[in-house]
């Protein structure tokens, strides 16, 4: 009679039990699933972007006439960014983000040409605070950035220029200061900060 009573009860307990571990396994496969989406989601909104900006080609600044070609930079042997091969373009520093993409996006240019012409950047002190810029890329689209702040800085200034992740950013930089014939450089940079406009 007991065992009788005890096998029933023993069924219920296994049956009870193993629906309760097939609820729970479900559960956690249903979190993995939603958590691998949302992964695979933002992946693909990286890789839509990434697609769909394209390569700068033009800075432009109405305020101080500029309409300059983008040249691509990179890093000289010494390791220093490099500089735009002539006074008219400008040069994106190729190794960071394009301007438009999270991070900060680096347009250097001359503030005069080797026989003192006038460079591309040479009013780039003018730019103030509400002052717009734009990008044009390869894809013909037109990426706008509004001016947030100028500083000047001794030579040694990359931390600053090319720091920042929270949103868009692009940071131009030019030469400031007294001209220094032996070094061949001027004594001070000068950044104009400029955030992306959403």
């Amino acid at each position: 009679m007991k065992t009788h009573v005890k096998r029933p009860l023993l069924i219920i307990v296994f049956t009870v039990f193993f629906l309760s571990f097939l609820l729970l396994l479900f559960y956690f496969i249903q979190v993995i699933n939603e958590k691998t989406a949302l992964q695979n989601s933002a992946s693909q909104s990286q890789i839509v972007s990434k697609v769909t900006l394209g390569l700068p080609v033009r800075l432009i600044i109405p305020v101080i006439n500029v309409n300059a070609k983008i040249q691509y930079l990179g890093v000289t042997s010494n390791g220093e960014m490099e500089i735009p091969s002539n006074a008219t373009d400008v040069g994106w520093f190729k190794l960071g983000p394009r301007p438009g993409e999270r991070g900060s996006a680096v347009i250097a240019g001359h503030f005069d040409g080797e026989n003192g012409e006038a460079g591309v950047f040479t009013n780039l002190n003018k730019l103030k605070k509400g002052d717009k810029l734009y990008i044009k890329d390869a894809n013909g689209k037109t990426i706008s950035f509004v001016v947030q702040e100028n500083r000047i800085y001794d030579p040694g200034y990359a931390n600053d220029v090319f720091s920042g992740s929270s949103s868009a950013y692009l940071n131009l930089i030019t030469c400031d200061g007294v001209w220094d014939g032996a070094k061949k450089s001027y004594s001070k940079r000068l950044v104009v900060f400029a955030d992306i406009v959403r």
